[in-house]
């Protein structure tokens, strides 16, 4: 099965301790470079046996890993869109038989793992301990599926672990991986999770019990099937789904877990919020990673009003944009008590923010406590940073970091700018309608009603197009469903900004798209998309600044495809150096705004 392996570049580059670029070098400078025996012009895949020939024979790899030999059999085995649900299903294998029965075909989920593919694991395992061999697996998919997943950083699990304090049994409803409950097992005696998407909660499973943790994990949605339904554990952690619509609003009203009031149909955040409270003793701490918005919106000042009065809200916590591993905004961290009998009720909350370390030696470090009474007006919110002194925000480490990284930023973008020279051509071109009559091009579009806030499957939208972001969406796969492959463009029907984005890996794709596939021996993805970014947008109606794109009369010139290749290695330079500039931009921004800040309140002065 080894020969059959295939690798892409990046994976070459992972062997060979080299960037991605190298080995585009090495395809151009050496003719016995090995040729791709599959894959997509712009995401080609080569025989792993070749690569690792042709490496030793350079002198640039002398033994290839094994564990590097038995991820790339396991990413041959599954397409994109089923690699979860076998590397979960090995990793599932791996702890439940500890290794003992490596014929063993099918996992407990029904996915069926071939023979060869269990004993190449079980001898990596024996190798190296079951540990490391579950998280390299673990690691090897989210690199393979970077803008897919979403985690997040082991600094926030930390936090929010530390903030709930030491637990004889710890829950988290939405698990995802296991991260949560990974930060929080030196500090618990047995971990309960749940997660709707039953790869996911495999891969919890296997990770947390490859670390010999007392774990339970569950398949299921915790709101609409609560797999503990009887629990009363002393901490909750989680991280809600932001601003998710379809969380079971309808069959829910009723539900006796709703003490502090129903939660509004477009605030899940307080569903989970209260669904955590329902599941602590008395007593017992809840840590919830919440958008920004559940602290002020207007929906749900009631739900928060109660928490203040009953004195389950204990503090809110800013965190910096990006703490979030599903928004960039600057999310909040609530901590949560459930009341004990009639005791006392607090009458303050504290309110902190700043960075994650700020928070090391506990809230009251970088916060202050504020008056239960001061929060209870109409708006009832409860944003940190209006409680307390803007200088607060201000300090010289942060200003320094951030001057730092934008003085290496900035003197990146020039070399990053792709070389171009004048010339005036006339270009005779074509549209994408023509080429598809010629059968060169493939044009379809999305539905244009469908469901993308709750299900199993990722679904990339509009917006996350747009953003350069990965799926953000969740439906269901159906009979309507579109897939884009490697290779494919995809474009937004609908939009204020018209983008198109050449796709790396397979994605299942929302409404309001277009995903167009070209005959990549006469067209080059990357040049097609370059050029939509424009045409398209010239070929579209507006109305009020939104476009309402036409990708048929879109326009492309006719050039040999040796010199399209040339057109789309610019214009995926030029996408790189839009990003990075973007990325300046933003930080400037803030640096700006913390400069101005801290010289206005004080905490700085002109130097010297």
């Amino acid at each position: 099965m080894h020969d059959d392996a295939r690798v892409a570049a990046g994976d070459i580059a992972r062997l060979a301790g080299v960037g991605r670029a190298a080995v585009s070098n090495w395809r151009r400078r050496f003719q016995d470079f090995p040729e791709p025996v599959g894959g997509t012009s712009s995401n080609p895949l080569f025989s792993l046996t070749e690569v690792e020939a042709w490496l030793r024979e350079q002198g640039k790899l002398e033994e290839l890993p094994e564990d590097e030999r038995v991820w790339q059999q396991i990413r041959n085995s599954a397409d994109d869109l089923h690699l979860a649900s076998l590397v979960s299903s090995v990793v599932a294998f791996l702890v439940r038989s500890d290794g003992n029965d490596p014929l063993k075909r099918r996992d407990p989920a029904g996915v069926d793992v071939p023979v060869a593919l269990l004993k190449a694991v079980t001898g990596l395992a024996v190798e190296r301990g079951l540990r490391d061999t579950v998280e390299f697996l673990f690691r090897r998919y989210i690199e393979t599926h970077s803008r897919r997943v979403q985690i997040v950083s082991p600094d926030v699990a930390a936090l929010m672990v530390r903030l709930l304090g030491p637990c004889g049994t710890v829950l988290d409803p939405l698990c995802g991986f296991g991260t949560l409950l990974l930060a929080a097992r030196p500090h618990a005696h047995r971990l309960l999770g749940q997660e709707r998407d039953a790869a996911m909660a495999r891969f919890a499973e296997a990770r947390l019990a490859a670390q010999q943790a007392d774990v339970d994990i569950r398949a299921g949605d915790a709101l609409v099937a609560d797999a503990f339904p009887d629990a009363e554990v002393d901490g909750a952690l989680c991280i809600p789904p932001f601003n998710e619509r379809g969380w079971g609003y309808e069959e829910l009203t009723n539900d006796p877990r709703w003490q502090y009031g129903l939660p509004p149909r477009g605030e899940s955040e307080l569903a989970w919020a209260q669904h955590c409270l329902a599941r602590v003793r008395p007593g017992g701490q809840v840590v919830l990673l919440m958008p920004p918005a559940a602290a002020n919106r207007r929906s749900g000042r009631r739900i928060r009003s109660q928490l203040l009065r009953t004195g389950t809200l204990q503090a809110v916590i800013g965190l910096p944009a990006g703490s979030a591993p599903q928004s960039s905004l600057p999310p909040h961290l609530w901590l949560l008590r459930r009341p004990e009998g009639k005791g006392a009720v607090p009458s303050h909350v504290l309110m902190g923010d700043g960075p994650v370390e700020a928070f090391g030696d506990g809230v009251e470090s970088v916060g202050r406590a504020v008056p239960i009474l001061e929060l209870l007006d109409d708006e009832v919110d409860l944003t940190p940073s209006r409680y307390l002194p803007k200088a607060a925000a201000v300090r010289m480490g942060d200003i320094d970091k951030a001057r730092d990284d934008l003085e290496e930023r900035a003197s990146a973008l020039a070399r990053l700018l792709p070389a171009v020279s004048r010339e005036t051509r006339d270009l005779t071109m074509t549209t994408l309608g023509e080429l598809a009559r010629a059968g060169t091009v493939q044009l379809e579009q999305t539905p244009m009603r469908m469901e993308t806030e709750s299900g199993e499957v990722p679904l990339l939208i509009a917006k996350d197009l747009v953003l350069g972001r990965g799926p953000t969406g969740r439906g269901q796969v159906g009979r309507e469903t579109v897939t884009a492959n490697p290779g494919d463009i995809v474009i937004p029907a609908i939009t204020h900004a018209v983008m198109a984005r050449v796709m790396t890996e397979e994605v299942v794709l929302g409404p309001h798209l277009f995903v167009i596939r070209v005959d990549q021996e006469t067209l080059d993805p990357h040049f097609v998309a370059g050029f939509l970014r424009v045409s398209a947008e010239r070929a579209s109606t507006t109305l009020s600044g939104t476009y309402r794109v036409d990708a048929r009369r879109a326009q492309l010139p006719r050039l040999p495809i040796a010199e399209q290749r040339r057109y789309g290695e610019v214009f995926r330079q030029l996408e790189a150096f839009e990003t990075a500039v973007r990325q300046t931009s933003e930080l400037g921004v803030v640096l700006a705004t913390q400069v101005l800040q801290g010289l206005i309140d004080g905490e700085l002065k002109p130097a010297d």
